[in-house]
């Protein structure tokens, strides 16, 4: 299936990354080109080396080998002019938990270089969209996952990056939160900035984005537009299955001692 061309620079530029971890190749030597102004989707199995490449890309993990760009800046040769320009939500993401919701975005913001000001209003607009005003003055140890990904989300946000970078934004958030997630980061795709956000989850990344890279075994199975990905599959979870080498498991013999309580 042809693809259109792309006209814009890509967002991301990776070339020959690898990783290892002890005798364990994590990233194996991939090769991608994220376009830029896109909903982006990584997507693989658990194990497949998503977080240990937005690890590489966005500069928190130095590679073994190979190069990353970020709008066209080397993230290890030029790595100030990189993290301006980035934002990041990682999984498992630690915050100031004796701040309070506020405070840490007041502080975030100060620490890049943002005036009081404009911090102060920002803030208060992302506390507001993110339905996070009646607990900005609470203390981030006493928020719950959603509230905790909102605000760690508000805190990429509050630099206005080109680029949002986000492990798993999903992962352990209620439908509540999860649809404001949603809502907020397809308004930031409709200004043109671009969103590469890690997932399982197959039909969350069919409803979400234009663009997918398909990683398994820390190689990158397939890359480009969904429809591209998918194919003349029905979903992308089938062709996904099919490009990971997933294979069903009759299970009737080997777990028949299960059902009817114990005995």
């Amino acid at each position: 299936m042809a693809e259109e061309p792309e006209t814009r620079a890509p967002a991301v530029r990776v070339r020959g990354l690898w990783k290892r971890f002890g005798t364990q190749a994590a990233v194996a030597g991939i090769d991608l080109d994220l376009p830029a102004g896109k909903f982006i989707g990584l997507v693989g199995p658990n194990g497949a080396g998503k977080t240990t490449t937005l690890s590489m890309v966005t500069g928190l993990l130095r590679p073994d080998k190979g190069t990353v760009e970020v709008v066209g800046h080397d993230v290890w040769s030029d790595p100030a002019e990189v993290k301006a320009r980035i934002g990041v939500l990682p999984e498992g993401l630690r915050l100031f938990e004796r701040l309070s919701g506020r405070e840490l975005l007041s502080y975030t913001g100060r620490l890049r270089g943002l005036p009081g000001a404009e911090v102060d209003k920002r803030a208060t607009q992302l506390l507001d969209v993110l339905d996070l005003a009646g607990s900005q003055h609470k203390l981030v140890v006493d928020y719950s996952t959603g509230m905790r990904k909102k605000i760690g989300l508000a805190a990429a946000l509050l630099h206005n990056p080109e680029i949002l970078f986000l492990d798993e934004p999903f992962e352990g958030v209620d439908p509540v939160s999860a649809q404001t997630i949603r809502g907020v980061l397809e308004r930031y795709t409709h200004s043109g900035a671009t969103v590469v956000f890690s997932s399982h989850v197959m039909e969350l990344v069919e409803s979400l984005c234009d663009w997918v890279a398909v990683m398994a075994a820390g190689r990158i199975r397939a890359q480009g537009t969904l429809a591209h990905v998918r194919g003349e599959a029905p979903s992308l979870q089938n062709a996904f299955l099919e490009l990971v080498g997933a294979q069903s498991r009759d299970t009737g013999h080997s777990l028949d001692w299960l059902g009817g309580g114990p005995r």
